[in-house]
């Protein structure tokens, strides 16, 4: 399926013509089905969930005002209609699971999410079991998807980031020494950091010190990057989110020491992490699907729509998100599906859809995007550098 651009193309002319909301508070979704437009009782109902406050609410708003793009632009072409409700899960597993059963009892067709790890793994329990089909834009660890052919991915898994990013750093001579410091409590950081280092060790990368924190509530980590320094590292390998990466910056810099440091995509967001000097940013490198200040006409579209929208520049998860609708979107164009049918139904002809070889989306994170049968995207990583506080493709 090649429509994504031309469908995303028109829309935009659509949208021009459109109010998008305010700039400073936009409109939200959630519990409203605000995301949409036309005759909703005649859409189909995705339901969404995320973090929307709280320490990782960076990620849910981006994720929702994605999908509210790309709903408003699907809406604005007539034919299929979308109606989006999405809850706020604050990234706790309970509350999560709470709001799948808000949505549920709304009567929520397909889930959209959730956005973090943790919560998503205890969700896709309950989509597996209730038959309801399931899409998440940034849930990256394989234990989303593990045994549960309804459950699709649209962000890289945890392993395969490990894997690149070793790769990476030896093919283009970025450390000689590597120092890691990763999240122990966290299946994210863990799972991408044990793929790194397996792959460390196939390729010959050396790894001179490990170290690891409880949760992204530590603030100290001077032990940790003493440890990098004493062992020599040029490089530290950093799979964790961005607020515990902002703390790590600043007390580098502090401590005098100045690495390579090198994330994954939680650590999109950081320039926008609210307090913090986006000059400790400077030189650090991260692997992310999507670059908001490239200049490809489908890029430019959306952060226009985007800021008319937020008033501000959306990250890689927003641009999942965005992914994530068309997808779902192009996907019940090839089923033929209809808003007047069951969850159950719908979950079978989108899981058929998805999987059948010939399904592939252009996207703003991925041109030619495909599903495998254990729900893993196909799709190539970008390793952008952050210089003068933007990012530039490397």
């Amino acid at each position: 399926m090649k429509k994504f651009f031309a469908l995303a193309l028109a829309a935009a002319m659509v949208m021009s013509m459109t109010a998008c909301g305010s700039k400073d508070q936009p409109s939200s979704s959630s519990g409203s089905g605000s995301g949409s437009s036309g005759n909703t009782a005649s859409a189909i109902k995705i339901g969404g969930i995320g973090p929307k406050t709280g320490s990782a609410a960076v990620y849910g708003l981006a994720t929702e005002y994605g999908a509210q793009v790309a709903v408003k632009e699907i809406n604005a072409l007539g034919g299929l209609q979308f109606e989006l409700d999405f809850q706020d899960d604050e990234g706790d597993a309970e509350k999560a699971v709470n709001a799948y059963n808000n949505l549920k009892g709304k009567g929520m067709q397909v889930l959209y999410g959730t956005t973090t790890t943790t919560p998503c793994v205890a969700v896709s329990a309950e989509t597996f079991g209730d038959r309801i089909f399931q899409l998440t834009p940034s849930a990256s660890s394989t234990k989303v998807t593990e045994g549960k052919d309804n459950v699709f991915q649209a962000c890289f898994t945890d392993p395969n980031q490990g894997k690149a990013a070793a790769n990476y750093i030896k093919e283009h001579n970025l450390g000689t020494k590597v120092a890691a410091i990763y999240n122990n409590g966290d299946a994210y950081s863990t799972g991408i950091f044990n793929a790194f280092k397996a792959q460390a060790a196939e390729i010959g990368l050396e790894i001179v010190a490990e170290s690891t924190f409880p949760d992204d509530t530590n603030a100290d980590f001077t032990v940790q990057l003493g440890e990098a320094q004493k062992a020599g590292a040029d490089l530290v390998f950093m799979p964790i989110y961005y607020t515990p990466a902002s703390l790590i910056l600043n007390q580098a810099k502090t401590m005098g020491y100045a690495p390579t440091f090198f994330g994954c995509d939680g650590m999109d967001g950081i320039l926008d992490l609210e307090g913090f000097d986006a000059s400790l940013a400077e030189g650090l490198m991260l692997m992310t699907p999507f670059n908001a200040w490239g200049e490809d006409d489908r890029t430019v579209n959306f952060v226009k729509e985007y800021q008319e929208l937020t008033g501000g520049v959306p990250n890689q998860f927003a641009a999942d998100g965005y992914d994530c609708i068309y997808a779902i979107y192009e996907a019940c164009q090839k089923a033929g599906i209809t808003a007047d049918m069951s969850a159950q139904d719908i979950c079978e002809k989108l899981i058929a859809t998805f999987t059948d070889g010939s399904f592939s989306v252009d996207g703003l994170t991925g041109t030619g995007m495909t599903w495998s049968t254990n729900g893993e995207v196909t799709k190539d990583p970008v390793v952008v550098k952050v210089e003068a506080g933007k990012y530039v493709t490397q």
